[in-house]
């Protein structure tokens, strides 16, 4: 889906399927306090405009600063919320480490949006909040995803493992920035 003049537009059915899930997602935490942060190639397609084939959902939320050397059962804040939401939309947990639920071939990741000023410079309350009908969720700018891109571009596993499309995103955003 995109947003163009606050209207929503599908790009491909990948797409509407992985924002729709987002929007329904996003409703639940809404209702438990919850504000999320949409990252990843999903959260870069919503503000840019552009398709980047996005293969999850990747939301951030607050959690404990140290991000991967904090315990897992400790990195996300109202784990035991989020899980019974993720519960009653019928995900299951598959990964405690990576926060990762699946269902019906979707994957939701969870991290800490609190350990993003440490990793790239950039703090929650400066990234946009978003209203969209019925639900509120922050994402990105653009030049937040550069740093965002830029510092994870510095990660040899990140790297070995995604084929390098955070190079391609980097290209891009530096291009349009």
């Amino acid at each position: 889906m995109k947003i163009l003049n606050s209207k929503l537009y599908f790009l491909g059915e990948e797409m509407g399927i992985l924002f729709k899930e987002f929007r329904n997602i996003c409703l639940y935490l809404n209702k438990i306090g919850i504000v999320p942060t949409l990252m990843g190639s999903l959260g870069l397609e919503f503000i840019s405009k552009e398709d980047w084939d996005p293969s999850d959902i990747d939301i951030h939320v607050m959690g404990d600063r140290r991000g991967w050397e904090a315990p897992d059962e400790l990195r996300i804040c109202d784990w035991d919320k989020i899980m019974t939401v993720m519960k009653k939309l019928g995900y299951d947990l598959v990964d405690l480490h990576e926060h990762e639920f699946r269902k019906d071939g979707i994957s939701v990741e969870y991290g800490s949006i609190d350990s993003l000023y440490d990793f790239a410079g950039i703090y929650e309350s400066d990234i946009k909040l978003i209203q969209l009908n019925e639900i509120k969720f922050r994402v990105p700018s653009l030049k937040q995803f550069l740093s965002i891109y830029e510092s994870s571009s510095k990660d040899s596993y990140r790297n070995n493992n995604n084929n390098n499309k955070d190079f391609k995103k980097i290209e891009w955003l530096k291009r349009h920035i």
